[in-house]
């Protein structure tokens, strides 16, 4: 096999492979020996007829189609491996020449991985936040703590107010005739939670239990029910029943219900700990991220679209993949966020665009830097594998063979942390004091 490649534009690479003819015959000579039992020759058992004959009869071209499946297969990754090449697509195929007696010529376009130009990348200066914690803090938690220990009552007198919850009977009507999913019965709805459609939670606001009442909105133009979207909408409402919130009072006794503390003191003291080791954990966090966005930022890469489709779809998979567990589709999600499975594609370009770019521009500091997952590596990760999957770690280890993947995401995380121990912190100029 001989391989002569040619770049060019937007990260592809043409690769022409020659294949001697005797090895391409030999493929031939393959192919006849996987398909011959399919042929039922005048004269001969099934299965039994000589390649020739079979030749003469369909032409000499009737076991090329596995033969060169083989020999690309054969040949093709090599002549990858051989050029340093990483194909992120399929190859466009075609042939050369493909006669009898003659060497089998194919080329071979691939779009492949493209390489980043790192820019200023060591010893970047960035900055770094402090976040304090005050009185308003806590006292945030402590309310937040209050609501979800609310009591619920059914709110006799009085209308519903902001933060209450309508126990209503609803069924919405387009241009005067009911629609499908516009009806339920009993339905718990928090007003103020945003859960319905824009509008409606606020027209119940001020109404009494018993009251029967119109809401009128408007679907978005870009609503998940083709059918609705941007349509005007009428729901005939009943107030069922009301229920209201009645909060704790914040003491000792609260403090004993809610924690493992005697005193309001004692929790507050727990709440303050808490909140500056969250606090500095955050701002860890963001300066980590803070110092890899910007050697990203530094560096040059021109990126090809199937790669961020690809990316794309990665991240949609991983939304798909946990809607399973609540009995949800793509589309269905979609709908209940007033969207389209194409425009979420849309919305997640940027994000995928740059998740690729910085795998891209840790993948060339780890290249520069020498930076490498040793065998120890490996094997500690498998560890981490076994344990989070509460797996022998022997079984883990026969199950995942390959384990280029894993090399690469250690690898990837050394040089995130190589650029993150090699940069500067600086104080932040509009530092959150809350």
């Amino acid at each position: 096999m001989s391989v002569k490649m040619e770049k060019i534009e937007n990260n592809t690479a043409k690769l022409e492979i020659s294949v001697p003819a005797a090895d391409f015959k030999k493929a031939v000579d393959k192919s006849y020996h996987k398909n011959v039992q399919k042929f039922n020759i005048p004269g001969f058992r099934k299965g039994k007829a000589p390649k020739v004959i079979i030749e003469q009869m369909y032409g000499e071209e009737v076991f090329y189609e596995d033969a060169i499946n083989m020999v690309i297969d054969d040949t093709y990754p090599q002549a990858l491996d051989d050029n340093n090449l990483k194909p992120v697509d399929k190859p466009e195929i075609n042939f050369s020449q493909l006669e009898k007696d003659k060497d089998f010529i194919y080329t071979a376009s691939v779009t492949v991985r493209p390489e980043a130009t790192l820019g200023e990348y060591k010893g970047l200066e960035v900055e770094k936040k402090e976040y304090t914690v005050n009185d308003e803090d806590i006292q945030k938690q402590l309310d937040a703590m209050q609501e979800k220990n609310a009591r619920i009552i059914t709110k006799e007198e009085g209308t519903i107010e902001k933060g209450d919850t309508a126990i209503i009977d609803f069924e919405g009507f387009v241009d005067g005739a009911a629609f499908e999913g516009g009806k339920g019965e009993n339905y718990s709805l928090e007003i103020g939670s945003g859960s319905f459609i824009d509008g409606f939670e606020e027209q119940l606001i001020g109404k009494k239990s018993g009251e029967e009442t119109e809401v009128n909105v408007k679907f978005p133009d870009e609503y998940g029910a083709k059918e609705l979207a941007g349509k005007d909408a009428m729901f005939k409402v009943k107030i069922n029943e009301i229920k209201a919130k009645e909060l704790v009072p914040l003491d000792d006794e609260f403090a004993k219900d809610v924690s493992e503390f005697e005193t309001l003191d004692e929790l507050k003291e727990d709440l303050k700990k808490k909140t500056e080791e969250n606090n500095t954990l955050r701002a860890k966090n963001e300066f980590e991220e803070s110092v890899i966005n910007k050697a990203v930022e530094n560096a040059e890469v021109d990126i090809p679209d199937v790669m961020v489709d690809r990316q794309i779809n990665y991240m949609l998979d991983d939304i798909n993949y946990k809607l399973q567990y609540q009995g949800l589709t793509l589309d269905q999600y979609a709908g209940f966020m007033n969207t389209t499975v194409d425009k979420m594609k849309e919305d997640y370009r940027d994000a995928a665009y740059k998740r690729v770019k910085t795998e891209l521009v840790l993948a060339k500091v780890a290249e520069v830097e020498s930076i490498e997952a040793s065998e120890e590596d490996v094997d500690k990760e498998l560890e981490n594998i076994a344990k989070q999957y509460n797996q022998d770690i022997a079984k883990i280890k026969e199950t995942i063979k390959d384990t280029s993947f894993i090399k690469d995401g250690i690898i990837t995380r050394k040089a995130a942390e190589y650029l993150v121990d090699n940069a500067t912190p600086v104080a932040a100029k509009d530092n959150d004091k809350k």
